[in-house]
């Protein structure tokens, strides 16, 4: 079904007539995957609610404005499409937070018609879940994918579930599907102050003249991942992934929203701009410390991340600048 093939930069296989669709592909992740998917040769149709956004999106992509939760445009989409990568959430942890059960309903019912319809028209899925959420407190660092599951906010409750649903219907209905759990992605093209993406806010903040809000006194710990790594890392598994697993996609480095702040101070290049701190209290739903280990990821796909930390904070450093400086 899927045509010839030819390697390509020994990198990922180059596929002459794979159809992909990318649900909620016009965001910040989303765009820079869709390049990733175009690069290898594949035919990339976006769908998304938010059609202001496709402007971003590379022109060789095709553009749906619509909802995944239609059952009718989706049954049309998946005819002309061999896979499927399902990146789409209502919610961010902060607002998941504020109204689990809207976290819930809007997220669970369409995803769950997703996979029923994939199931039956034998596409593949790959669900992009959260590596940040879906664990909860480490009881080990770095976190394996077997580590214990107890997430403390509904954002993560809903993910679990979500591969929790995905595994139901690969065992019961035969959806090929793959989950990735990602780290915290960052670089240009993210949006600052939406409640997720800690570094393009602080970086935003800091050239805007505003106090960085940190909760506690070093913050979380978190795995921060450049996302151009993050987005090769969701082609292996497209590619290479064994069906019915999930892999985490992270740099297994944990850094303290301090050890963040201390970075920018040094790719900020002589800027004027000053960086200045609030301290507030520590959050409930927020876990103390999250860093993923990939060595699935690695031994099945051949992943390696390739951009440097300090690199990555640099390269999107620049971009903000020419977006707010």
């Amino acid at each position: 079904m899927h045509g010839e093939t030819v390697p390509h930069n020994n990198d990922h296989v180059v596929s002459t007539d794979i159809r992909t669709l990318v649900i909620g592909g016009a965001g910040f992740i989303g765009t820079h995957l869709v390049s990733a998917l175009l690069g290898t040769g594949r035919s990339v149709t976006v769908l998304d609610k938010n059609d202001s956004s496709f402007s971003s999106l590379p022109p060789e992509a095709s553009r749906v404005a619509g909802d995944f939760g239609e059952p009718g445009l989706i049954r049309k989409l998946l005819l002309s499409h061999e896979e499927v990568i399902h990146l789409a959430y209502a919610s961010v942890p902060n607002t998941s937070f504020e109204n689990p059960l809207a976290d819930l309903l809007e997220n669970l019912p369409p995803t769950l018609q997703l996979f029923a319809e994939a199931a039956g028209a034998r596409r593949k899925v790959l669900f992009v879940s959260s590596g940040g959420t879906v664990y909860g407190e480490a009881v080990t660092l770095p976190i394996r994918e077997g580590h214990p599951t107890k997430p403390i906010s509904p954002y993560g409750v809903t993910k679990l579930t979500l591969e929790h649903y995905a595994h139901l219907f690969g065992t019961t209905q035969g959806l090929h599907y793959t989950c990735v759990r990602p780290a915290n992605a960052f670089g240009p093209g993210q949006k600052p102050f939406t409640g997720q993406g800690f570094i393009a806010t602080a970086l935003a903040s800091v050239l805007r003249g505003d106090r960085i809000n940190i909760f506690g006194q070093r913050g979380t710990m978190r795995d921060y991942i450049y996302v151009s790594d993050l987005v090769e890392g969701i082609v292996g598994v497209l590619e290479k992934g064994h069906s019915g697993q999930t892999y985490n996609i992270g740099s297994g480095v944990g850094r303290s929203n301090m050890d963040v702040i201390e970075a920018i101070g040094s790719v900020m290049n002589g800027s004027n701009n000053a960086i200045s701190v609030e301290h507030l209290p520590e959050r409930p739903f927020d876990v103390k410390t999250n860093v993923l280990d990939t060595t699935a990821l690695r031994e099945h796909t051949g992943w390696e991340p390739r951009v440097d930390f300090n690199d990555g904070l640099a390269r999107t450093w620049s971009w903000l600048r020419e977006q707010y400086g």
